[in-house]
Parts: structure tokens; C-alpha cells; sequence
């Protein structure tokens, strides 16, 4: 049994209100995860040139390559223990993570230790950006606006890379990501059309009753960019 069992609804904390429907859901592949989030070919790299310097020094010391090699196997466990740590820990954030996207928000299930859910509205969205690897594996980075912000350390990895101040929260290393980014722009779209349809009708009722009463009034739809995401 795991903590996510008691989920009413898997990714959700609770099962949509009446009218909400649940479009779309993933989670963040793991081998892409340890790649991109938590760089483990590059510290496989740089345990490389470690060893490799170990090697040429004791080499240039007269011993037998033999003994380089002897003296450099620390090195290699210490690289292998380095990059099976970073791989669980990829892992973790994988199978601990979901992203769902409705017709109404986002929502981001996440954390290893303490699960939280964080919800995204459409409303407070300004934009949305897509990155596309030659895997088909990508990034959605999001925009918010109206004031509203996540934190960079709690939502690591969910996050866009080096933008600690106005953190922006990401769907991160989604397998079919292009599939993900139409049903997410459709989703922003419909929103905003709905939006402008309920501004319009009230503000034609305010305008009635400004009429009347000598006052004016009026609707105001959400700034979302709902044109189709961007490859960058």
C-alpha cells in the first residue's frame, strides 16, 4: 500500500467538482528525468575525467597499468553509487508524480517525502511554452500572472530550470509531449472562449442595469494566451 491509494481520483486529491472533466494525465519519464533534471551524464562525465586523470598519473609515475587501474577503481565505485543514486532518485520523482489537466486547470501531484497537489487555474495562466526533444519526450513551462507564484524548492523538479524568482511551474520530460500540448491548448482555448461568452452576458446585464440606475459596468475575460504552443 502506498500514500497515492487513498486518491479518490489517481493524480487528484479529490474527485472533480460537477461539469469538470479530466482531459488528459502523465507523469515525467524516469530515464529522461535523470538526464535533463538531475544531469547524470554529465556527472558520469566528469567521474570519467576523473578517472582517466587518475590513470595517466600513476602511469607517468612508472607504475604498470596494473596498478592504474587498481588505483582508479574507487573512483569507478564511487562513480557507479553516484549515478544509481541519481537514477532512484529519478525514479522516485517519476512514479510520485502526475500531471492532470482538465477543462478548467492544471493540477500537479508531486513529492517524495510529503505529497502535495498543486492546482493551476486556466485563469491565472498568461502563457504556455513547449520544448521538444528529438525523443518526443518535452517541456511545458507555464506562465503565471494575477500575482500568483509557486516555489522553485518545492516544486523541483516541476519547475523551470534557473528561474528561482517567478518560478515556473512545468510539466517536465512527458513522453508524446505534442499530444499533451494540443489537448492543453484546447483546453486554454475553450476556456477562454467560454470566458468572453460570460463576460459578454454580463456585461450586457450590467450595461442593462447601468441603464437604469446611471452606472456602467462590464465583464472582464482572463488574460490566457491560448494560441498554439510554441516550439522554442
Amino acid at each position: 500500500m502506498s500514500e497515492f491509494d487513498f486518491e479518490p481520483v489517481h493524480g487528484l486529491p479529490e474527485n472533480l467538482p460537477d461539469g469538470e472533466v479530466l482531459r488528459w494525465q502523465g507523469a515525467p519519464r524516469w530515464g529522461a528525468l535523470a538526464v535533463r533534471a538531475l544531469h547524470v551524464r554529465k556527472v558520469a562525465l566528469y567521474f570519467g575525467l576523473l578517472i582517466l586523470f587518475r590513470v595517466v598519473y600513476v602511469l607517468s609515475a612508472g607504475d604498470p597499468v596494473s596498478n592504474a587501474l587498481l588505483s582508479a577503481s574507487w573512483l569507478a565505485a564511487l562513480a557507479t553509487l553516484a549515478a544509481a543514486i541519481l537514477g532512484i532518485l529519478a525514479w522516485l520523482y517519476s512514479r510520485s508524480t502526475v500531471y492532470s489537466i482538465t477543462d478548467r486547470r492544471i493540477v500537479i501531484r508531486c513529492g517524495v517525502a510529503i505529497p502535495i497537489a498543486v492546482n493551476i487555474p486556466f485563469k491565472v495562466i498568461e502563457s504556455a511554452g513547449l520544448r521538444r526533444y528529438s525523443d518526443g519526450i518535452g517541456d511545458i513551462p507555464l506562465v503565471l500572472g494575477g500575482g500568483q507564484s509557486v516555489n522553485y524548492l518545492i516544486m523541483w523538479p516541476n519547475v523551470r530550470p534557473w528561474r528561482f524568482f517567478n518560478a515556473q511551474p512545468m510539466l517536465r520530460c512527458i513522453p508524446d509531449v505534442d499530444r499533451a500540448a494540443e489537448i492543453l491548448t484546447a483546453a486554454l482555448r475553450a476556456a477562454v472562449g467560454s470566458e468572453a461568452t460570460d463576460g459578454e452576458g454580463r456585461q450586457s446585464e450590467t450595461t442593462s442595469r447601468a441603464d437604469a440606475a446611471g452606472q456602467a459596468g462590464g465583464g472582464r475575460s482572463p488574460q490566457v494566451n491560448a494560441d498554439p504552443l510554441p516550439s522554442r
